[in-house]
Formats: structure tokens, C-alpha cells, sequence
């Protein structure tokens, strides 16, 4: 079903905390905007594991100068949804939940965007600005072997208790892998860790590394170091370990192994990527791209160093954005 065109001077993809500080801040620097989400508010937050508490203070995740209020020293991720919950109703900003990007014509001053919904209705739009703030969290790396593909392996952990005496596999060794062993563990889970690397990274949060280091020295959650999976089978694994090939018995697999931008949704804007870590090319000022008229916010500015830009700074992206747009938007308006 066709929808009726809508027109906004700046048209935001994305409506995780990038995407909604970009949308404030044309707001506030007296522009229309609209979100569009393919999932729901924050949906990468939303994702996240149901007890995820973040290692980073309240005050550093606020937007728009709303303050977060929390008990807690370090919040919770059900207090970040409710959080950006009222942030999203205070600047009463237009956002269109469950809507996927499928193609952007035009040019700068006046691009065409056609979405459609969950229902199969498609909706157009007309923005003179587009803001790209698509986050990372939504496409897992692959490992390319056999048995990926099967219902029992989670790219994803939520919660622990569906897993209460079942041989669980964890491929990982960064904090969501270790955070989801012992959560699984202390839920009755039977936890095997495989990771890579020759132990627990060094950038696991201070209170979680000697906690999965030390279930892991008492035999209580076994783990392999410079190991692989090779094969996963309905009932079985098979590792590839220093000590040769390990076949182990398996219900479940998190194969919690990271995860990347939508980079072929980037260069099919006309978006150039460098070539050595896909980071788009930005003016470093404005984070305006080589496409005159689309700008980057948020992790997806960092390309495939996804670790260098967090809620914390990647936040004020839409300030940059937003002056740039009062200079060029005021001129076309005059």
C-alpha cells in the first residue's frame, strides 16, 4: 500500500542514541526531522542482555541535556530504555518504528526515501539532509563453518535461564562472552569457552575478568585458548584445539564473536569506505561525507573499529551535524 509523500529537512536512519541526539539537536537548531528505525526505540540497546549493567556513569549517556537519574553508579540497561523512552517523548520526536530503508535517490536539498514497514506498506519521503546512524549491533561476523546456520546457535544473549542443565558452547573472549559464561553457569548451565586468543582479552571490564578467570582455573567452566570451532552438528561440536581435534557434546551455541556495520548499505549510498578499516570518508568537522548533503553519526563513523566510538562520545555527533546544517539549510531557506 502506497503512503502519502512526507517532507522533512533532515531525515535520520537510525533511532539508537546517535540517531535520536541528531534528530534533538536539528530540532533545536529549528529543523523538521524525522527517524527511521527498522526495529524498535534504541533497538540495540534493546537487544542487549536483560541484566546488562554499563560500565560507564549516567551523566555519560544523557542526551539533549536531559539529565538520566539512576540508582545505581552505573546503569542498567533497563534504565537506559526508559531513559531514552522520555528523552523521545520531551522533544516529542517523529519516529517511525519498524520501518527498513530500501533505497535513497536524489541528491543534495532533496532526497527520496522509500522504506517499508513490517505490514509490507511502504512509505515515502522527501528531506533536504540525511543523517546515517545504523550502529554496528545488528550484523554479527560469521565464522563461515559448517552447522552455523543451525536453530541452536544464538549470535545474541539475553538471559540465562532457558539453558538450566544443557552443554552450552560460548565462542568469545571479549565481555559479552565472558559475562554470558558466568551468567549461564550460575543459571545451571554446563558452560564450555572457546576463544582464539591465548586467554581472557585484556579489556574485559576489571570485575569480570578474575570472575571468569577464576571459574575457568576451578574447572567450573571449561575452556579452550588458541582454539577454534571447525564444525557444529544438531547434537555435537568439534574444536579444533593445540591438543587436536575435540568432539564435545552440545545443546546450544553462542558464538559471540562481534559484530560490524552495514557496509554495503553505506557504499550503496555512494559513501566511500577506506580500504583498510571501511571508516566512511567524513569531513572530520561537519561529519558531512563525500555525498554532499549525507552525514555519519555514531560507532559507524569509527568503520570497523568499532570500539573506539561508545554512547559516551558518540553522542555529540549531532552538534557537529546540527551547526553544519544551521550554515547550509538557513542559506537555502533565505
Amino acid at each position: 500500500m502506497e503512503k502519502n509523500n512526507s517532507t522533512f529537512d533532515v531525515l535520520v536512519i537510525g533511532a539508537g542514541p546517535s540517531g535520536l541526539a541528531s534528530a534533538i539537536e536539528a530540532y533545536r537548531a529549528g529543523f523538521r526531522s524525522v527517524l527511521i528505525e527498522k526495529g524498535c526505540l534504541v533497538n540495540s540497546l534493546f537487544h542487549y542482555p536483560a541484566n546488562m549493567t554499563f560500565f560507564t556513569t549516567p551523566g555519560l549517556l544523557e542526551i539533549g541535556n536531559i539529565p538520566f537519574p539512576s540508582a545505581h553508579q552505573k546503569p542498567t540497561r533497563e534504565e537506559a530504555l526508559e531513559y531514552y523512552r522520555k528523552v523521545a517523548e520531551h522533544y516529542r520526536l517523529d519516529i517511525r518504528q519498524y520501518e527498513r530503508v530500501e533505497r535513497v535517490e536524489g541528491s543534495d536539498g532533496r532526497f527520496y526515501v522509500r522504506t517499508q514497514d513490517r505490514n509490507d506498506g511502504r512509505h515515502d519521503y522527501t528531506a533536504g539532509k540525511i543523517v546515517v546512524a545504523t550502529g554496528y549491533y545488528d550484523l554479527p561476523n560469521v565464522m563461515g563453518i559448517p552447522g552455523e546456520n543451525l536453530p541452536k546457535v544464538f549470535h545474541y544473549y539475553r538471559e540465562p535461564h532457558p539453558f538450566f542443565d544443557r552443554d552450552v558452547l560460548v565462542i568469545g573472549g571479549k565481555n559479552s562472552a565472558a559475562i554470558a559464561s558466568l551468567e549461564l553457569w550460575r543459571h545451571g548451565a554446563r558452560v564450555t569457552l572457546v576463544h582464539r586468543g591465548s586467554g581472557i582479552h585484556s579489556h574485559v571490564k576489571y570485575w569480570i575478568k578474575p570472575d571468569i578467570e577464576n571459574r575457568i582455573k576451578k574447572g567450573e567452566v571449561k575452556a579452550y585458548f588458541n582454539s577454534c570451532v571447525k564444525e557444529i552438528g544438531s547434537e555435537h561440536v568439534i574444536l579444533q584445539t593445540p591438543g587436536g581435534d575435540v568432539r564435545a557434546k552440545n545443546d546450544f551455541v553462542f558464538a559471540l564473536t562481534g559484530y560490524h556495520p552495514d557496509y554495503s548499505f553505506l557504499q550503496g549510498l555512494g559513501i566511500q569506505l577506506t580500504p583498510d578499516e571501511c571508516r566512511p570518508i567524513v569531513n572530520r568537522d561537519t561529519l558531512e561525507t563525500n555525498v554532499r548533503g549525507i552525514y555519519v553519526a555514531g560507532v559507524i563513523v569509527a568503520g570497523s573499529k568499532t570500539n573506539e566510538i561508545f554512547i559516551e562520545n558518540g553522542r555529540f555527533h549531532g552538534q557537529h551535524i546540527a551547526a553544519d546544517l544551521k550554515k547550509k539549510l538557513a542559506v537555502n531557506r533565505e
